[in-house]
């Protein structure tokens, strides 16, 4: 089964590269990892205004009230998705495949701070949509008959 702690930090990075660099982020993903308990979903979604607070007080991270809001939020979502699904990662096959303009309503509808470039390449990055590959190029069928890169690694 694929790792929601893994997902769930996955997608804080890239809600917290918008209108930044991924070179930024990159820097700094021991940084957020370390200020968000590992990205284990069951902490970070439990915080409260004193985790909030230090959080906000934190350089080595991108301390915005808004990027931080949303990954407490978005915490506390997964964790309601994981009672009715059994995990994010189930939450997400149920719905897959779908075109990105239909990912990303239903994204701006479950998580907070999840616009169309946020949404695809969070999915892009783990290989529910596509990337590089467009349908039309001859690697693309072969790229779509495999599972997600993450999943092969994680088992």
């Amino acid at each position: 089964m694929a790792d929601d702690d893994q997902l769930f930090g996955r997608l804080l990075l890239e809600i917290n590269q918008a209108g930044l660099s991924w070179l930024t982020i990159l820097k700094k993903k021991e940084n957020f990892e370390r200020a968000f308990d590992g990205f284990r979903v069951s902490k970070v979604a439990h915080y409260g205004e004193k985790q909030r607070s230090r959080l906000l007080q934190d350089s080595g991270i991108i301390r915005n009230r808004l990027k931080i809001d949303a990954a407490i939020a978005n915490a506390r979502t997964i964790l309601e998705l994981q009672k009715e699904f059994g995990s994010f990662y189930n939450w997400l096959e149920l719905h897959h495949p779908l075109e990105k303009s239909e990912w990303v309503k239903l994204f701006k509808k479950t998580f907070r701070f999840t616009g169309g470039e946020i949404t695809g390449e969070f999915l892009m990055s783990i290989g529910f949509l596509p990337g590089a590959h467009e349908k039309r190029c001859p690697v693309f069928a072969k790229i779509a008959k495999k599972k997600p890169m993450w999943m092969r690694i994680n088992k």
